[in-house]
C-alpha cells in the first residue's frame, strides 16, 4: 500500500465533490419539473459557436475530467496501487468482474433488442460517489480499502473509456483522426525530448480535441491520451504531470462535475414514469449496478486469490470486499455519460438516467448498510456501532 499527499487530496476532492454532486442533481431534477424546467432544457439546447451547451460540456469540460482521469491513472501506474502486478492485480480483476458481469446482465436481457448497446452503461464506478460514501466511515475503515477501491474505480474507468473507443465510435472520418494522430505522436515527441513546459501540451491537446470531435471517435478520449503524453516523473512531486493534477483537483471536483450533473440530470418526469422503469433496458441497468457489480468483484477477487495471482492486504477482509463491492454499484458520472452514447432516443436516455441514479442511491444505501451492520465498529460521523 502507498500514501502520498497527491492521493489523500484526491481522495479529499472526491469525497466532497460526490456531496456536492448529490445536492446539484437533486436541485437539477427539481428545477427540471417546475416551471422553469422547459426554458432551462431549451437553454442546454441553444447552440454558441457549433455547439449546444450540452455538447460544450460533454464534449468539451468533460475533455477536462478524463484528463485528470488519465493523469491520476498514469500516477497509479508509475508509482501507485497499479504500479506492481502484486499490487494492481486485485483491484484490476476486480474491475474486470465489476465490468464484465454487470454488461453480461444487462446483454442478456436486451440482447437482440434496440437497447443491447445499453451494456456498457452498468460498467462503470462513479470515483467521486463510491469515495463519498466510503469517507462517511472515516478511519472506523482501513485505508487500504479507500486505496482499493480509488484503484479500482480508476481501473474501471479505463475500462469504460476503452469500451467507448471501440464500441460508441460512429463513423470515422480518416481525415481528423489522423489529424489527432500525428498531433499525439508529436505531443509524445515534446514528451521524449524533455520538453516540460505545460503549454504545448494544452495547445496540442485543443487540436486533439477538435480533431477527435470531428473524427468519429468521442472527444472525450483526446483527455486521457494527453494525460499520457504530459512529462511525468517519479523522482519529483513538483513534475509536469504532478502539477496539472494538482490544478485540476479542484475545478473538476467544484466545477466540472456539478455542471455535467446540472446539465444530464435536468430530466423532466412524467406521471406514469415508474412504468418505464419496467423495460428491459432499465431492469438490466439496475440489476447491472446493484447486483452485477458486487458479484462480479467479488467473484473475481475470489478466483485472482484461488489463482494466487492477487492477495487480500493484511488489513482487509472478505466482508471489507463485499461493502466496497456494494459501492462499486454507484455509476453516477461515468454511467449517465455511457448512457449519452449509447442512445439516440431522448426518452431512453432520460429513463436510463433516472435507473442510473435509483440504482446508485440504492448501491449506496446497501453499501452504507452493509458497514455499519457487518464491520466491526464500523460508524457515520464518529456514532457508536457494535457488531
Amino acid at each position: 500500500m502507498f500514501s502520498t499527499r497527491l492521493f489523500r487530496e484526491f481522495f479529499s476532492s472526491e469525497k466532497s465533490g460526490g456531496l456536492l454532486l448529490v445536492i446539484v442533481t437533486m436541485g437539477s431534477l427539481v428545477l427540471a419539473n417546475s416551471a422553469i424546467g422547459k426554458p432551462l432544457i431549451h437553454l442546454f439546447h441553444h447552440e454558441y459557436f457549433g455547439l449546444s451547451v450540452e455538447q460544450w460540456v460533454n464534449d468539451g469540460l468533460m475533455f477536462l475530467f478524463f484528463l485528470m482521469i488519465g493523469l491520476e491513472l498514469k500516477r497509479e501506474i508509475y508509482q501507485g496501487e497499479l504500479s506492481s502486478w502484486r499490487n494492481a492485480s486485485l483491484p484490476v480483476f476486480a474491475a474486470l468482474g465489476g465490468m464484465i458481469v454487470p454488461a453480461a446482465i444487462h446483454f442478456s436481457l436486451n440482447a437482440g433488442t434496440l437497447t443491447q448497446g445499453g451494456a456498457g452503461i452498468p460498467m462503470a464506478t462513479d470515483i467521486a460517489f463510491s469515495l463519498g460514501v466510503l469517507s462517511l466511515f472515516g478511519s472506523k475503515v482501513p485505508y487500504s480499502l479507500k486505496v482499493f477501491l480509488t484503484a479500482l474505480a480508476i481501473a474501471d474507468d479505463l475500462g469504460a473509456i476503452v469500451v467507448i473507443a471501440i464500441f460508441y465510435t460512429k463513423g470515422i472520418t480518416i481525415s481528423y483522426l489522423s489529424g489527432a494522430l500525428a498531433t499525439f505522436a508529436i505531443l509524445l515527441v515534446l514528451n521524449r525530448t524533455r520538453v516540460t513546459n505545460l503549454w504545448p501540451y494544452l495547445i496540442g491537446g485543443v487540436a486533439m480535441w477538435w480533431c477527435l470531435l470531428h473524427s468519429g471517435i468521442h472527444a472525450t478520449i483526446g483527455g486521457v491520451l494527453l494525460a499520457f503524453a504530459i512529462p511525468f516523473s517519479k523522482e519529483t512531486h513538483d513534475c509536469v504531470s504532478h502539477r496539472l493534477q494538482h490544478r485540476l483537483h479542484f475545478p473538476v471536483a467544484f466545477g466540472i462535475l456539478p455542471i455535467f450533473a446540472l446539465v444530464n440530470t435536468c430530466i423532466p418526469i412524467g406521471g406514469e414514469w415508474y412504468l418505464e422503469l419496467m423495460q428491459r433496458n432499465t431492469i438490466g441497468i439496475f440489476l447491472g449496478l446493484v447486483i452485477g457489480k458486487p458479484l462480479g468483484i467479488l467473484a473475481f477477487c475470489g478466483l485472482a486469490v484461488a489463482l494466487k495471482i492477487g492477495q487480500l492486504p493484511n488489513e482487509l477482509r472478505w466482508s471489507h470486499l463485499i461493502g466496497a463491492g456494494l459501492l462499486a454499484g454507484i455509476g453516477f458520472t461515468m454511467s449517465i455519460f455511457v448512457s449519452l452514447l449509447a442512445f439516440e432516443d431522448q426518452a431512453v436516455v432520460n429513463f436510463s438516467q433516472i435507473t442510473v441514479l435509483i440504482a446508485s442511491t440504492t448501491s449506496a444505501v446497501l453499501g452504507i448498510i452493509w458497514f455499519m451492520l457487518w464491520i466491526p465498529n464500523a460508524s457515520i460521523n464518529g456514532m457508536d456501532q457494535s457488531n
